[in-house]
C-alpha cells in the first residue's frame, strides 16, 4: 500500500504522540499541528515537522495541507477533562466542536480524502448494557461526550456530501505508555486512574481517591475497560489503511479490550508492580459514573487485522510507571 502523508492534530499530546510514533515506525510520512497548551514539544519525534498553531487557523491548516501534500488527518486535538466540561461547557463546544468544524472545512477545501477521529465511549453516556456495542444509544451526560458526538455527526454528514471517508474510534479508558518509554502521559494534574496511581506509588501524590464503593460490581467499585495506548495507536494506523483500501466506506468502532477491571483491581495491580501499598482515600460517588463501562470490540476485530499486543493490566501499569520515572528525570524533580 502507498503510504500517504498524514497530519496528526494534537500530535504533541498523550494519544496523538503515540499515533505519531506508530505512523513513523511503519514508514508513513507524518507531520504534527499542536498549539502546545497541553502538548509537549519533546513528545514529537526528531524529524517530524511540528507546526505550532491552532486547528482553527484556516490559513495555517491550508498551508500545512499544501506543504505536506496531506492525504489523511488523524484528529486528536481537543479538551478531555469531563468535570471541567460540566463547569465550562462553552470551552468544550469551542475546542472540540467548533474548531473541528473549521478543521474539517479546511480538509474538504484541500481535497483531503481520509479523516480519522478520536471519539470516546462518553458518547454512550450511562449505557443500559455492558459490554457496549456501537449500536447502543448515544446519550451523553456531559458536554465532553456531547462535543465529541457532534463531531461524529459532522463527519457522517460531510462524508455523504464530499469525497471524504472517515473512521470514528470510540475509546474506552486509555492507559500506559510507549513500551520503549519514548512518550507517555505527561500532563500535570491528570485524572486518569493509572496515571494518578503510579504518581502516588512514586510519592508524587499522598493518596488515590476511590469514588464510590457501592456500585453493582463484584467489589463495589466502578469497572472500566483499560486499553494500552500503543494498541490504540496501532488501531489508528490499521483504520487508515482500511479507509484507503475502500475509499467509499466509513467506519465507527469501539476501541477497548472487552474486559473490565475495577478501581480496586487497578490499585492492586499498581501495588503488585511497585511492591508497595498505595493509600486509598474512599470518597463519595461522582455524578454520572456508570457501574461498568466495557467495550464490545467484536466490530474492530472483525473489520481490521487488529490484535492487541499489550492486553495485560500489569504490563499497562509497568509501562506507565517506566514513563513516570522518565518524566521525573526529564523535569528534574
Amino acid at each position: 500500500m502507498t503510504k500517504l502523508p498524514v497530519l496528526v492534530t494534537g500530535g504533541a499530546g498523550y494519544i496523538g504522540s503515540h499515533a505519531v510514533l506508530a505512523l513513523k515506525d511503519a514508514g508513513w510520512p507524518v507531520a504534527v499541528i499542536d498549539n502546545l497548551t497541553t502538548g509537549f514539544r519533546f513528545a514529537v519525534p526528531e524529524g517530524v515537522p511540528l507546526y505550532e498553531g491552532d486547528i482553527e487557523d484556516a490559513a495555517l491548516t491550508a498551508r500545512i495541507f499544501a506543504e505536506q501534500g496531506t492525504k489523511a488527518v488523524m484528529h486528536f486535538a481537543g479538551s478531555i477533562v469531563v468535570p471541567e466540561s460540566v463547569t465550562d461547557p462553552l470551552k468544550y463546544y469551542h475546542n472540540n466542536t467548533a474548531k473541528t468544524r473549521a478543521l474539517i472545512a479546511a480538509a474538504v477545501t484541500a481535497g483531503v480524502p481520509h479523516f480519522i477521529f478520536s471519539s470516546t465511549a462518553a458518547t454512550y453516556g450511562v449505557p443500559e448494557v455492558s459490554p457496549v456495542t456501537e449500536d447502543c444509544p448515544q446519550r451523553p451526560i456531559n458536554p465532553y461526550g456531547m462535543s465529541k458526538l457532534m463531531t461524529e455527526f459532522m463527519l457522517r454528514d460531510v462524508s455523504l456530501a464530499h469525497p471524504m471517508n472517515f473512521c470514528a474510534l470510540r475509546y474506552f479508558n486509555v492507559a500506559g505508555a510507549d513500551p520503549q518509554a519514548r512518550t507517555g502521559q505527561s500532563t500535570a494534574g491528570a485524572t486518569h486512574l493509572i496515571k494518578v496511581a503510579v504518581e502516588a506509588a512514586l510519592g508524587k501524590r499522598a493518596s488515590v481517591g476511590v469514588f464510590g464503593t457501592d456500585y453493582d460490581t463484584p467489589d463495589g467499585t466502578g469497572v472500566r475497560d483499560y486499553i494500552h495506548v500503543s494498541d490504540l495507536a496501532a488501531a489508528h494506523v490499521l483504520a487508515l489503511e482500511a479507509l484507503i483500501e475502500q475509499p467509499v466506506r466509513s467506519l465507527t468502532m469501539n476501541c477497548g479490550y472487552g474486559r473490565g477491571f475495577s478501581v480496586l483491581e487497578v490499585l492492586d495491580a499498581v501495588d503488585r508492580v511497585t511492591n508497595r501499598k498505595i493509600v486509598r482515600q474512599i470518597e463519595g460517588r461522582r455524578p454520572g459514573d456508570a457501574d461498568s463501562l466495557v467495550s464490545d470490540n467484536s466490530r474492530i476485530k472483525g473489520t481490521l487485522p487488529w490484535r492487541p499486543q499489550y492486553a495485560d493490566l500489569d504490563t499497562i501499569v509497568q509501562h506507565a510507571l517506566a514513563w513516570e520515572r522518565k518524566l521525573t528525570e526529564l523535569r528534574g524533580n
